[in-house]
Protein backbone atom coordinates (compact mmCIF):
# COMPACT_ATOMS: atom_id res chain seq x y z
CA UNK A 1 0.00 0.00 0.00
CA UNK A 2 0.99 3.82 -0.43
CA UNK A 3 0.08 6.79 0.28
CA UNK A 4 -1.84 8.69 -2.79
CA UNK A 5 -3.21 11.93 -1.48
CA UNK A 6 -4.28 13.97 1.96
CA UNK A 7 -7.73 14.99 1.65
CA UNK A 8 -9.20 18.88 2.76
CA UNK A 9 -12.07 16.58 4.30
CA UNK A 10 -14.23 13.91 4.42
CA UNK A 11 -16.10 14.95 1.46
CA UNK A 12 -13.15 15.61 -0.79
CA UNK A 13 -11.56 12.14 0.33
CA UNK A 14 -15.04 10.24 -0.80
CA UNK A 15 -15.03 12.23 -4.17
CA UNK A 16 -11.78 10.72 -4.44
CA UNK A 17 -12.22 7.51 -3.58
CA UNK A 18 -15.25 7.16 -5.73
CA UNK A 19 -13.11 8.44 -9.01
CA UNK A 20 -10.68 5.65 -7.93
CA UNK A 21 -13.18 3.36 -7.86
CA UNK A 22 -14.63 4.39 -11.08
CA UNK A 23 -11.30 3.41 -12.57
CA UNK A 24 -10.98 0.18 -10.68
CA UNK A 25 -8.22 1.29 -8.65
CA UNK A 26 -8.89 -0.29 -4.92
CA UNK A 27 -7.89 2.05 -2.06
CA UNK A 28 -8.28 2.87 1.69
CA UNK A 29 -9.48 5.88 3.74
CA UNK A 30 -7.90 6.64 6.92
CA UNK A 31 -7.77 9.39 9.95
CA UNK A 32 -11.99 8.91 9.18
CA UNK A 33 -12.45 9.81 12.96
CA UNK A 34 -9.36 11.32 13.55
CA UNK A 35 -11.49 15.31 13.33
CA UNK A 36 -11.97 14.58 17.00
CA UNK A 37 -8.95 14.45 17.70
CA UNK A 38 -7.63 17.74 16.72
CA UNK A 39 -6.07 20.09 19.24
CA UNK A 40 -4.51 16.43 20.88
CA UNK A 41 -3.11 15.70 17.65
CA UNK A 42 -1.73 18.31 15.08
CA UNK A 43 -4.54 18.96 12.58
CA UNK A 44 -2.38 17.70 9.74
CA UNK A 45 -2.20 14.46 11.08
CA UNK A 46 -6.31 14.39 11.28
CA UNK A 47 -6.44 14.75 7.48
CA UNK A 48 -8.25 12.05 5.65
CA UNK A 49 -5.82 10.19 3.82
CA UNK A 50 -5.74 7.86 0.92
CA UNK A 51 -3.75 4.69 0.11
CA UNK A 52 -3.66 2.70 -2.62
CA UNK A 53 -4.03 -0.90 -1.97
CA UNK A 54 -1.91 -2.11 -4.99
CA UNK A 55 1.12 -0.20 -5.43
CA UNK A 56 1.48 -0.85 -9.32
CA UNK A 57 -1.71 1.49 -9.29
CA UNK A 58 0.09 4.45 -8.43
CA UNK A 59 1.06 6.07 -11.35
CA UNK A 60 -2.93 5.88 -12.55
CA UNK A 61 -4.01 6.68 -9.29
CA UNK A 62 -1.92 9.99 -9.68
CA UNK A 63 -3.04 10.77 -13.20
CA UNK A 64 -6.70 10.57 -12.00
CA UNK A 65 -5.69 13.02 -8.97
CA UNK A 66 -4.01 15.42 -11.43
CA UNK A 67 -7.12 15.61 -13.43
CA UNK A 68 -9.51 16.02 -9.96
CA UNK A 69 -6.73 18.97 -8.93
CA UNK A 70 -6.46 20.84 -12.37
CA UNK A 71 -10.28 20.68 -13.88
CA UNK A 72 -11.76 23.89 -14.23
CA UNK A 73 -14.52 25.00 -12.27
CA UNK A 74 -17.86 25.54 -13.75
CA UNK A 75 -20.85 27.13 -13.25
CA UNK A 76 -24.47 25.81 -14.15
CA UNK A 77 -25.42 22.12 -13.80
CA UNK A 78 -25.96 19.19 -15.16
CA UNK A 79 -28.52 16.36 -14.76
CA UNK A 80 -27.23 12.35 -13.97
CA UNK A 81 -27.71 10.33 -16.94
CA UNK A 82 -28.45 7.17 -14.67
CA UNK A 83 -31.27 9.17 -12.30
CA UNK A 84 -31.77 12.57 -13.24
CA UNK A 85 -30.79 14.14 -10.49
CA UNK A 86 -29.44 18.02 -10.88
CA UNK A 87 -25.56 18.36 -10.54
CA UNK A 88 -22.95 21.43 -10.38
CA UNK A 89 -21.78 21.08 -13.73
CA UNK A 90 -17.95 20.74 -12.07
CA UNK A 91 -18.91 17.51 -11.12
CA UNK A 92 -17.37 14.22 -12.32
CA UNK A 93 -19.60 11.90 -10.11
CA UNK A 94 -23.51 12.23 -9.48
CA UNK A 95 -23.76 13.26 -5.29
CA UNK A 96 -26.85 11.03 -5.47
CA UNK A 97 -26.15 7.37 -7.33
CA UNK A 98 -22.43 8.16 -8.00
CA UNK A 99 -22.83 7.37 -11.75
CA UNK A 100 -20.08 9.01 -13.57
CA UNK A 101 -20.63 12.39 -15.77
CA UNK A 102 -18.42 11.89 -18.46
CA UNK A 103 -20.92 11.80 -21.27
CA UNK A 104 -22.86 14.68 -20.17
CA UNK A 105 -19.47 16.30 -19.82
CA UNK A 106 -18.68 15.07 -23.80
CA UNK A 107 -22.40 16.28 -24.80
CA UNK A 108 -21.81 19.72 -23.90
CA UNK A 109 -18.50 19.75 -25.24
CA UNK A 110 -19.87 18.83 -28.28
CA UNK A 111 -17.44 16.18 -28.75
CA UNK A 112 -20.34 13.30 -28.71
CA UNK A 113 -23.89 13.54 -30.39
Amino acid sequence: MKKLYTANNLIEAQLIINLLGQAYIPAKLFNVHAQGAVGELPFTHAYPEIWIVHDDDLEKAQAIIYIYENSPIEEGYVYCPACNEQNPRNFQLCWQCGEGLEIVHLKLEGKLD
